[in-house]
């Protein structure tokens, strides 16, 4: 059973439940926040002259335990970790960003969220940041045009993650975090006795164990692993909505459906024939990007136009840039000569949590049968269907110089074909952290 994530994807009066989770949350961290002392502005400037590092220990140990229970769920396969929203990283914006948001938290002592908890208390410095920051984000908005190019593509990496960064897998990542947060724990501790005067035997004994107990869990989450690609697979499911006559009044209704990935390939549910593969370029609504899993040979023959090459055995390689946000109306098409290797690389894609991929039904040959009577290309009388081999001979190594690489619109409008494409909702960010 995968956790019900999609019940808090829509607030609307329709799902009254998200409006209490919601409000459940919104309290409850507004008052740990103004327990632990964050709504004191002394308190939280504290930590830049080492004299305080309480919004250190607590926002370790947020990250920490946070780390240990998602990835424990993912390991035990109660969550999809695909349903999780991961900021896209902005490598040369972000590091701007965070130089302003340091030198604005050390002048004012608060950050957006806590300015906010410090005001519900009636504190006037915490009044005083949050008009301030108001009046920056009406700044911002007025002037964002100016520099909108920069601040969206500056050293943009899409969704990057630390195991991504040092090749390890998440579950190591994550008892690396608790065991550098314990380290930082303890080295902060030692700071507040030095430049603090902080007297370290009033401080609570059971941090020691919360300590202990958090280092076992992350141990756990490693025995644990992770969910292979497999198990991802086994665990998709894909909705689909149909249009059926009622049987009362014969008005259409309708029907919602949920089907594994194997009975989207058995029902050819992913599969998208030349036709509407053809057309969906000239939808406004939707952006197609062509995958040509084939060999090299194969592809330099004839490919479509505008496909990108991308072997089977690359297919891993770029997952992370299939991943990395692209427009939200793009759809995936993989190809093969026939259906074998297009199958295979959708399964990966699917798994990998790569949203709106179909197979391109019969492959370049079933392409090359609709669309290139005007190559005269001649079918090899022995193909055998199914062997996912080329089935036409080919003159001359001319790529996606033959006509029926970029049919005509105009000679090709009246296509039918049974529309197979149906949008995945792509998962956005719900709200922001601290900052």
């Amino acid at each position: 059973m995968t956790f019900p994530l999609e019940m808090l994807s829509s607030v609307s009066v329709d799902n009254p439940v998200s409006y209490l989770v919601f409000a459940l949350v919104g309290v409850a961290f507004g008052y740990t926040l103004e327990s632990a002392g964050f709504g004191d502005s002394r308190k939280l400037a504290a930590q830049f002259y080492f004299r305080e590092f309480t919004v250190l220990k607590v926002m370790f140990t947020a990250i920490a335990v946070a780390s240990v229970l998602l990835f424990g769920a993912v390991g035990l396969g109660i969550l999809d970790l695909h349903l999780i929203w991961v900021n896209p990283t902005y490598l040369g914006s972000g590091i701007v960003g965070g130089l302003i948001m340091g030198v604005g938290f050390i002048i004012g002592g608060f950050c957006p969220t806590t300015s906010l908890a410090s005001s519900s208390t009636g504190r006037i410095d915490g009044m005083m940041f949050m008009a301030g920051g108001f009046v920056g984000a009406a700044f911002f908005a007025e002037t964002e045009l100016q520099f909108d190019y920069w601040h969206n593509n500056a050293g943009y990496l899409g969704r990057f993650t630390l195991d991504q960064l040092f090749g390890l897998p998440a579950p190591v990542i994550v008892l690396i975090i608790v065991l550098v947060a314990i380290l930082a724990f303890w080295g902060a501790e030692q700071l507040e006795r030095i430049n603090g005067k902080k007297d370290l035997r009033n401080e609570p004994g059971l941090r020691k164990v919360g300590a202990v107990v958090l280092a076992a869990a992350a141990v756990g989450v490693v025995m644990i692993g992770s969910p292979t690609l497999e198990d991802n697979y086994q665990k998709l499911t894909f909705k689909r909505t149909e249009t059926v006559a009622s049987k009362d009044n014969g008005k259409a209704d309708h029907v919602t459906h949920e089907y594994s990935a194997d009975e989207m390939l058995a029902k050819r549910l992913a599969f998208v024939s030349p036709a509407e593969a053809f057309k969906v370029q000239y939808q406004q609504s939707l952006k197609p990007v062509y995958l040509d899993v084939r060999n090299e040979i194969d592809f330099n023959l004839y490919h479509l136009d505008g496909a990108e090459h991308v072997p089977m055995e690359r297919l891993p390689d770029v997952v992370q840039k299939l991943l990395a946000e692209p427009p939200s109306n793009t759809v995936f098409i993989t190809m093969s000569n026939d259906e074998k290797a297009a199958v295979q690389a959708w399964k990966h894609l699917v798994a990998s949590g790569v949203q709106n991929v179909y197979v391109l039904e019969g492959g370049v040959n079933n392409w090359i049968e609709t669309f290139g009577e005007t190559d005269n290309l001649q079918k090899i009388v022995s193909a055998v269907e199914g062997d996912d081999q080329l089935h036409y001979v080919f003159d001359a190594v001319l790529g996606d110089r033959y006509a029926s690489c970029a049919p005509s619109p105009i000679e090709n409008e009246a296509l039918k074909f049974t529309p197979r494409i149906v949008m995945q909702i792509r998962r956005d960010k719900s709200g922001g952290g601290c900052g």
